[in-house]
């Protein structure tokens, strides 16, 4: 059985990083789903990422950041329109893929781009700096399930994971958007909370 931590526990981030730099998974909470989340900088721990959520080798672990200066240990470069999606829509539910730097683990993407963004929730971002800034993060069910909305519904799937941190309820209940922007034209890759009209309208 996993380990169980309530939002308000004051040393709630602090313990999440000492289990993410030992190399294990905790399952977090976020502005749209729960997250499993592991250190994506141990190719192990995303390893055991991967096999905990049976996922394909070959679909890429999107990263959540505490804040934009973070995309710098990540993204080889920042395209102007990733930037202004970015200024328009982070903190919130919108993952744009940039392109990586090489120091970015093949096991996370072995795309030439990542995943990123910035949660709009107090306690995931606390908890993503106290771990260095950015954490490996992947909705917290297995493949192909539904995506929990709370951590008991979390925590039934992996039950070996190290940590639970419960926050209640999240509140925005559907996965995030996921946008591709590299080659200069706006490609939807997952729908979700942010429409296609309101991305074109911040890129104008």
């Amino acid at each position: 059985m996993p380990g169980w931590l309530r939002a308000d526990h004051l040393r709630a981030p602090a313990r999440v990083s000492q289990i993410i730099s030992a190399g294990g998974l905790v399952i977090i909470p976020t502005d749209t789903v729960y997250g499993i989340a592991a250190d994506l900088w141990q190719a192990d721990a995303v390893a055991a990422l991967y096999e905990a959520k049976q996922r394909p080798p070959d679909k890429a672990i999107p990263i959540l950041i505490s804040d934009f200066d973070a995309i710098l240990r990540l993204a080889s470069e920042i395209p102007d329109a990733a930037r202004r999606l970015a200024d328009a829509f982070w903190p919130g539910p919108l993952t744009i893929a940039v392109p990586k730097k090489r120091a970015v683990p093949e096991i996370v993407s072995s795309l030439p781009t990542i995943g990123v963004r910035i949660p709009d929730h107090d306690l995931a971002r606390a908890v993503i700096r106290a771990c260095g800034g950015s954490l490996a993060v992947t909705s917290a069910n297995l493949s192909g399930g539904d995506p929990p909305l709370t951590a008991q519904e979390a925590a039934a799937s992996f039950p070996d994971v190290n940590l639970v941190l419960d926050a209640g309820p999240c509140p925005g209940g559907v996965p995030s958007t996921v946008v591709d922007i590299t080659d200069g034209k706006l490609r939807i890759v997952r729908e979700g909370p942010i429409s296609e009209a309101d991305l074109r309208a911040a890129l104008r």
